[in-house]
């Protein structure tokens, strides 16, 4: 590893945070240091601190432990990221023989200075008895590679002799903090400790050396990893053509859902993010994969995200999709048998006192193919992804220069089932579409992208398709998060497959689809041009059958149902004059969605269709008012008012009605007005 320490960097750091002083303003800078680099710091691993005078409320100047606080990401730190805690409240807990999780955590929140700040790390007692000013804690991939061994302290002794301390694994707490001490206080001229099969920390008297020391002493195990090392894992025989991605993705994601015991049609799905760089490649296809693929966590913090171990299968080949998606689901199945063992006799062995979590896999190895991620957003889909990628990079480097061992399950589940944690689930609640995919196609059009932003706002992960690749990307980053932006012509059928191909490459799957796309021509109807005509229904019917189609045969490879939602508009059932063009192919996409509800069903696909009238978008643009409005014989105000409620309707109404279509899973053949009322166009 190389310092990343950049002079300038830090004096403008100073010069930012001048009001804070020199001590935090240099703590944020190289926190953020150790953060950025995923060799140390990934999701929530890790911690800093240092040790100074501040402020208190009363204007009393008091000797302070700044440390890393609960949710911060190191890599973007703030100095509101580093709660202040009074340091000799801390310090007096050493004498203790003994102190609870709870205990601890509600004496540090007692002795914060701001009371609205975060938590202090569950590991602040162990950066306040270790007496040097700044600390650094990493959970460096090359040191866990050393670590994780039958031998690794052995090994680590070998690297780093007498310049750290060893520390025998022992939970994050007080009683860490207490054994770190005592393994200090053996030698006090250290520059660091290796916690056994959890991290390394390193100290020092000011910033740039404790954060030096880190580098420096990961440089060492990096080092050692490069000496005699075994030749590469050796590859297990694959098929000749392995499946696709976009074809795995629904099977896996489809198996992993579980059925809701509390409403009836509703799933707990999950949302996936792939991987398949060659480092993962050569980790999956390897021929012991199901060894040291399935050994169990490089460090505990990690399997309160994605579980003591992965999911292995088989490796899927092109053309028996059929064959890998009954395996695929006999694997999970045997998964969830071996997580609901293991929680049963663990559970026991503290008292009976814990929940099961859900027993689904967190990360699934698919030789041929590559990594899946897991989580109920995408958000934790890449965070499952990112913490198993680099696991494969600590596994491949401790079975190139010994053998992968990780802790045993008592303790692996002690960190999953940890009262703390526990806490953080039992507190959250989620969205109602969480874990759940929306594509909407015509996104860049005003109903369109108010629809994606209503779906997302209630926790589903969206995809925007439009003719506009360009307009659909722009919609996607004003939305944010995960939100995709893709092109899809939906009159070109190997455009609408390309697309939904890519979305379920990037989340796993299609839950919910509203078919948006369309466009308005007009005309007499005895005198309209054949061309037109075809035309229209190309767009205005056929669109919505290429897109349907495509997202049926996703929906029933996950076999988790699904839901088909339909622009259609008031025309289909209330034609107006010269507007055959577009009411003819809008009437057949009414029959089109009955058809669908008809012949889905009993497999748990819902289709239902919102008739609009009158929405300012790309298709009604001003000169179209203008001239529905003369045809009309009206004023423009009062065409778009023309309703019993005497109020124009806009594209947020219709978005509101697609999103209780979803949300209504008893619901099918449902068609929904949004047109401020009007009878003519009331359906019988």
């Amino acid at each position: 590893m190389q310092s990343a320490w950049i002079d300038r960097d830090a004096d403008a750091a100073v010069a930012r945070y001048a009001s804070l002083g020199r001590d935090l303003a240099l703590r944020v800078y190289t926190t953020r240091l150790l953060g950025q680099d995923p060799r140390l710091v990934l999701h929530g691993g890790g911690n800093t601190s240092v040790k100074t005078r501040i402020a208190d409320l009363n204007g009393d100047a008091v000797e302070v432990l700044c440390v890393k606080g609960s949710g911060w990401d190191m890599g973007s730190i703030e100095p509101a990221g580093l709660p202040a805690v009074r340091l000799a409240p801390l310090l007096k807990l050493r004498a203790r023989e003994a102190l609870s999780d709870e205990e601890m955590v509600r004496l540090q929140r007692a002795n914060l200075i701001d009371p609205a700040a975060p938590n202090p790390s569950v590991e602040a007692l162990l950066h306040a008895f270790i007496p040097h000013k700044f600390i650094d804690h990493t959970h460096s991939t090359a040191v866990l590679a050393l670590t994780d061994q039958p031998d690794g302290e052995a090994l680590c002794r070998e690297v780093y002799g007498s310049k750290v301390g060893y520390v025998p694994y022992v939970m994050p707490g007080f009683g860490l903090a207490k054994a770190a001490a005592q393994v200090f206080d053996l030698d006090r001229s250290v520059e660091g400790l290796i916690l056994v099969r959890h991290g390394i920390f390193s100290f020092g008297a000011d910033a740039r050396e404790s954060y030096e020391r880190m580098i420096a002493l990961v440089t060492s195990a990096e080092q050692r990893l490069t000496r005699n090392r075994k030749p590469a894992l050796s590859s297990a025989k694959l098929p000749a053509r392995p499946a696709r991605v976009a074809d795995v993705a629904p099977i896996v994601r489809g198996a992993c859902s579980l059925p809701d015991s509390k409403i009836d049609g509703a799933w707990k799905r999950f949302v996936l993010d792939f991987r398949g760089n060659d480092a993962v490649m050569s980790f999956v296809n390897g021929a012991e994969v199901a060894r040291y693929g399935q050994a169990g966590v490089v460090t505990p913090d990690h399997n309160i995200r994605i579980k003591n171990w992965p999911l292995v299968v088989a490796a899927p080949e092109d053309g028996d999709l059929a064959g890998f998606r009954e395996q695929v689901r006999g694997a999970v199945a045997a998964f969830g048998d071996h997580y609901q063992s293991y929680f049963a006799r663990n559970n026991a062995r503290v008292g009976g006192t814990k929940t099961m979590l859900d027993p689904m896999p967190r990360v699934m190895l698919v030789p041929g193919v590559g990594l899946f991620g897991l989580g109920r957003s995408k958000k934790d889909a890449k965070v499952a992804a990112d913490l198993a990628e680099a696991a494969i990079a600590t596994i491949t480097d401790a079975e190139a220069v010994g053998r992968f061992e990780p802790l045993p399950e008592s303790d692996l589940f002690d960190v999953e089932y940890w009262s703390l944690e526990q806490a953080k689930l039992s507190g959250a609640r989620e969205p109602p579409l969480a874990g759940q995919v929306a594509v909407i196609t015509g996104a860049a059009g005003a109903i369109g992208s108010a629809t994606a932003r209503a779906f997302a706002a209630v926790g589903a992960e969206v995809a925007l398709l439009d003719i506009d690749e360009a307009a659909a990307q722009a919609e996607a980053q004003a939305i944010g998060g995960p939100a995709l932006g893709l092109k899809c012509d939906v009159t070109d059928a190997a455009s609408v497959r390309d697309a939904f191909a890519r979305v379920a490459s990037a989340f796993g799957g299609v839950d919910i689809v509203v078919s948006n796309a369309g466009a308005a021509w007009q005309g007499r109807i005895g005198e309209v041009d054949e061309a037109v005509l075809r035309q229209s229904f190309e767009l205005n019917f056929y669109g919505h059958q290429r897109v349907a189609q495509a997202a049926v045969k996703i929906m029933q490879a996950q076999g988790t149902g699904g839901c088909l939602l339909f622009n259609v508009s008031k025309q289909a059932v209330n034609p107006g004059p010269n507007f055959g063009p577009y009411g003819l192919p809008k009437a057949a996409t009414l029959f089109l969605v009955r058809q669908y509800a008809v012949d889905y069903g009993s497999e748990g696909i819902r289709a239902n269709a919102v008739n609009a009238d009158r929405i300012r978008s790309g298709l009604l643009t001003e000169a179209m008012i203008a001239s529905r409005s003369k045809v009309r014989g009206v004023s423009e105000q009062a065409y778009m008012r023309g309703n019993l409620l005497g109020r124009e309707v806009a594209a947020e109404d219709v978005a509101q009605a697609f999103l209780a279509q979803a949300l209504a899973l008893k619901t099918t053949a449902d068609v929904t007005t949004v047109d401020g009322g009007n009878i003519a166009a009331a359906l019988r």
